[in-house]
């Protein structure tokens, strides 16, 4: 379900402007803020974790902003998001057989 919503955000539902916006421009930094805003929110949603949501929104902008410099190829990109989605699963799983949280700090 995670990399359904990041496919579903990332490309079809993400337009052609956004996609155009977050790669150059005056407000470049800020539309790809706010496409990273769309992919944590989605996987928030999914997840149910706000924590989650808020990680992914980071970690999609930073991630972002390494594809738009040229520091990672499009194929670094996907692998960088989908390794990240295996993360959230995993904490997740864990989360589920370990109680609430695995961690103080994410309650």
């Amino acid at each position: 379900m995670l990399l359904a919503v990041h496919w579903l955000l990332d490309y079809p539902l993400q337009g052609d402007f956004l996609s155009k916006a977050k790669q150059s421009g005056p407000l470049r930094v800020y539309h790809l803020i706010a496409h990273s805003g769309i992919q944590g929110a989605g996987v928030g949603l999914v997840t149910g974790n706000v924590w989650i949501g808020l990680a992914e929104w980071l970690a999609h902008t930073i991630i972002g902003e390494a594809k738009v410099q040229g520091r990672t190829t499009f194929a670094q990109d996907q692998a960088l998001h989908i390794a990240r989605k295996a993360v959230w699963l995993a904490y997740l799983l864990l989360s589920a057989t370990h109680g609430s949280s695995i961690s103080p700090w994410w309650r």
